[in-house]
C-alpha cells in the first residue's frame, strides 16, 4: 500500500429546492440527470484513476448539493466503482452528506450497507423562522427524524451542520439551536456565520435594500456563545467551523487544511496535487457532454507562486489549533497580535485564538502582508 494518502470529493449538484442564500454549484431542476450523471461520475473516475495509482486513498466526500437526492443503488454502484478504480484503505472516512428530508432509516441503512460510514446532516436550525429566513424547505421535526434515524440504522459518526446569523436570528433563538445539538450529542458540529454573496437571490435582496445585511457584532456574539457553549459540552474546536468530540475530527477537512492531495470528481469539482489546481467544468450539462465524448472535464487550472503557496499554506495552517511554526511569521508583527489577544503562542509556534479566529482573514491577511 502506498504511504502518499489522498482524498476524493465527489460533487452531486442536485438538490429539492435552491435556498436564496447558496451559491454552490447546485440545482433544483435537473433531477432527470441523476443517473446519466452517477455514469458520467464513474467514467471520470474511469479518466482519472492511472494518475492516481501511487496514492492511497483515505477519505472519500460525497457533496453538494444533495447527494441523497440519488437513488441508493447508484450511489452503492458509485462507491463501489470508485472502490474498483482507487487504493481505498480499509479504514477510509467515507462521508455523505443529506437535506433531513431525503433520508430515512432504510435509506440510511443502506447507505452505511454500502460503505458510507460518515453522516453529514445539512439542519441549520431548529428554528421554525430561521429556516424560513435561509428559505430551507425543512422542518426542525425533519432535522430530529433524520438524526434519529441515522442512530437508528447504526450511525456512531454524525455531523450536524448549523448557520447562524440569518436575518431575524436572535441570540436566545442561536443558543436554543446550539442547546439542542448539544443535547442530541453528534460527533461532529459545523457551524458557519451566514455570508452573503452577491449572486444570490439573498444577495440580489439586500443589495436592493428588501432585507437588511446580517449583523457582524451579532454574529460575533453567536461565535463566541458557540465556542463556549461547545468547550463545556466536551467538543474540540480544531478549526473556525468545526467542533468534534475527540478522536472525530473530519479527516477529510483535514486534509484540505494540511494542503494533502485530493481529487475531485464531478461538476465544478476541485483538485489539488503538488502546487498545481485544477476544476472541472462548472455546468453539469457541459459536464456530462464532455464525459460522454471521453474528454476529460478540466475547466482551468493553475500552478501556483511560492509566495501564492506560502499565503494558501499559512492561511490553511493558521485556521486550525494545529496552527504555524514560529518562524514562519514576522516575531514584531505577531507581538502586536498576542498583545491583542488574537494571537497566542502554543508548542513553540502561534495558534489563532477563539477571538482570532473570527477574524481569521483580517489577521492573515496583516500578517503575510
Amino acid at each position: 500500500m502506498s504511504d502518499r494518502r489522498a482524498g476524493i470529493y465527489v460533487h452531486i449538484p442536485f438538490c429539492l429546492t435552491r435556498c436564496g442564500y447558496c451559491d454552490f454549484n447546485a440545482y433544483a431542476d435537473l433531477g432527470h440527470l441523476r443517473s446519466r450523471y452517477v455514469a458520467a461520475l464513474c467514467a471520470e473516475a474511469d479518466l482519472a484513476s492511472p494518475s492516481w495509482s501511487d496514492a492511497a486513498v483515505d477519505t472519500v466526500f460525497l457533496g453538494g448539493g444533495t447527494p441523497t437526492t440519488v437513488d441508493t443503488l447508484d450511489l452503492a454502484a458509485l462507491l463501489a466503482h470508485l472502490g474498483s478504480r482507487f487504493e481505498i484503505i480499509d479504514d477510509a472516512e467515507v462521508t455523505i452528506e443529506a437535506n433531513p428530508d431525503t433520508v430515512d432509516r432504510a435509506t440510511l441503512s443502506a447507505l452505511l450497507d454500502r460503505g458510507y460510514s460518515r453522516l453529514s446532516i445539512g439542519a441549520q436550525s431548529f428554528d421554525h423562522s430561521v429556516l424560513a429566513s435561509l428559505e430551507r424547505v425543512h422542518s426542525p421535526d425533519s432535522a430530529r427524524a433524520a438524526y434519529g434515524a441515522a442512530r437508528q440504522a447504526g450511525y456512531s459518526n454524525v455531523n450536524l451542520d448549523l448557520i447562524y446569523g440569518a436575518v431575524g436570528e436572535s441570540l436566545d433563538s442561536w443558543r436554543a439551536t446550539l442547546e439542542e445539538t448539544i443535547a442530541l450529542a453528534p460527533e461532529h458540529i459545523s457551524a458557519y456565520a451566514l455570508t452573503v454573496e452577491s449572486n444570490t437571490p439573498l444577495g440580489r435582496q439586500i443589495a436592493e435594500g428588501e432585507r437588511p445585511d446580517p449583523d457582524p457584532d451579532l454574529q460575533a456574539d453567536m461565535f463566541a456563545l458557540t465556542c463556549d457553549a461547545l468547550r463545556d459540552a466536551g467538543y474540540v474546536h480544531y478549526e473556525v467551523s468545526n467542533w468534534a468530540k475527540p478522536g472525530f475530527e473530519c479527516r477529510h477537512n483535514l486534509g484540505y487544511w494540511r494542503r494533502q492531495p485530493y481529487l475531485g470528481l464531478g461538476a465544478g469539482a476541485h483538485s489539488y496535487r503538488e502546487g498545481r489546481r485544477w476544476w472541472n467544468t462548472r455546468p453539469p450539462e457541459a459536464y456530462l457532454q464532455q464525459i460522454e465524448s471521453g474528454i476529460a472535464p478540466t475547466g482551468g487550472a493553475e500552478v501556483l507562486t511560492p509566495e501564492e503557496t506560502r499565503t494558501e499554506e499559512f492561511f490553511l495552517q493558521l485556521r486550525t489549533s494545529e496552527g504555524i511554526s514560529a518562524d514562519s511569521v514576522d516575531p514584531a508583527r505577531a507581538d502586536l497580535y498576542l498583545t491583542e489577544g488574537l494571537l497566542a503562542r502554543r508548542h513553540g509556534g502561534y495558534v489563532l485564538t477563539e477571538r482570532g479566529m473570527f477574524l481569521a482573514n483580517e489577521v492573515v491577511l496583516a500578517l503575510t502582508g
